[in-house]
């Protein structure tokens, strides 16, 4: 198949898995989709059901007894859809705002050129994930005896990257994204009245102090060299138009890239939420979580994603990032146990951002990504 078909065919898949988005250890229809599609391309080894939703397929050439892997996840996010486009979500209030579509029809591409036209000496895993976007699919494969029933020596994954232009790539050696930690603080007052506050000790200001408070964490208890984010994404109250609230819950995640860094955060988040609530005579309960590890590239693997990106790509499109990424990734749970190198592509400078209701992927860039996840393996699992 030339690559024009083959984009197109991907094009159709892409838009299919976005019209029937499911989320984390329900994609069903979308495991299912993936290893039809596998099957279809005379792959015989296509295993369902890893780690709940998860499918690992092997395509094996020659003689050779090393085995690299190629990942993709398959989760959406619950977010509803916005705009009209013909392939829009037909799942109310959930919808790929990540590019997950994008990603697994990526690695179906890719296998269907490693099935029709790749030379390599090996084994090739296709694994496609669940469940990454809450932090728990990487792990339910790994549990389910991924590297034990599917052995590999490496692993490659992508994320499409709003903001750089689609056709090019970058990575990095070493830490490339973030350590994800949730935090949940419960203030715990009296409600009452809103007219009678002085009878009160309502928790709705101190709430708010709070959240100011946690702001000087970053800018003022951590080394500034250390790079952190701290953010409060949700308020919630008991508390009514006319009624003062007694308990307020201040929701939020920290970004790290170090646990020492993660450590003293949650540290001085404790020191914050207990010196705040005393101030207005409340009490308070901090639970804080780690949910993501840092994503930590090899130095060796990178300096070979790259040779390949190069190649695919071009030279003054392929290079190495300057600085690491706050997000998170469950891909990094992969690395801690196999070396590997995860990248960023491209999703166009007009892209809107990642988890906004409006964001699409780019389907200009499912080519380049099958052809570079291809070319790793040639590259990796070179014929003697």
């Amino acid at each position: 198949m030339d690559l024009e078909s083959l984009g197109r065919q991907m094009t159709a898949w892409r838009r299919d898995l976005h019209a029937h988005p499911e989320f984390g250890t329900e994609e069903t229809r979308t495991s299912a989709f993936v290893a039809a599609t596998l099957r279809s391309f005379g792959i015989d080894d296509v295993v369902e059901g890893v780690g709940g939703t998860g499918v690992v397929a092997t395509i094996r050439r020659g003689t050779g007894n090393r085995a690299i892997a190629l990942r993709a996840d398959m989760d959406a996010l619950r977010i509803a859809e916005s705009g009209d486009r013909p392939w829009r979500s037909t799942t109310p209030g959930t919808m790929h705002a990540c590019g997950h579509d994008g990603h697994t029809a990526m690695l179906l591409g890719a296998a269907r050129l490693l099935v029709e036209q790749g030379r390599f000496d090996g084994t090739v895993r296709l694994v496609f994930q669940p469940a990454e976007e809450w932090g728990r699919g990487a792990l339910a494969m790994l549990e389910d005896g991924l590297l034990e029933r599917f052995p590999f020596e490496e692993i490659y994954g992508l994320h499409n990257t709003p903001g750089l232009p689609v056709g090019h790539f970058q990575t990095r050696p070493g830490p490339l994204m973030s350590a994800e930690d949730n935090f949940e603080i419960v203030l715990k007052g009296m409600g009452g009245h809103a007219a009678r506050p002085q009878l009160t000790s309502e928790v709705l200001v101190a709430a708010c102090a709070t959240v100011m408070n946690l702001q000087t964490i970053v800018a003022r208890r951590l080394d500034p060299t250390d790079i952190a984010v701290v953010s409060v994404t949700e308020l919630l109250t008991d508390g009514v138009r006319n009624a003062l609230p007694g308990t307020a819950r201040i929701l939020g995640d920290a970004r790290s890239f170090r646990p020492e860094v993660s450590a003293e955060i949650e540290r001085q988040m404790r020191i914050v939420a207990r010196g705040t609530a005393e101030t207005y005579n409340l009490d308070a309960v901090v639970t804080y979580t780690r949910e993501f590890v840092p994503l930590v590239n090899d130095p060796a693997m990178t300096d070979e994603a790259l040779a390949v990106a190069r190649d695919v790509f071009g030279a003054d499109r392929a290079g190495v990032r300057p600085e690491p990424w706050t997000a998170s990734e469950d891909f990094a749970q992969f690395l801690r146990r196999v070396p590997g190198c995860f990248a960023l592509v491209g999703n166009g400078t007009d892209s809107l951002p990642l988890h906004n209701a409006g964001y699409d992927f780019n389907d200009a860039g499912l080519v380049p990504g099958a052809r570079y996840f291809a070319a790793l393996c040639e590259r990796r699992l070179p014929v003697p």
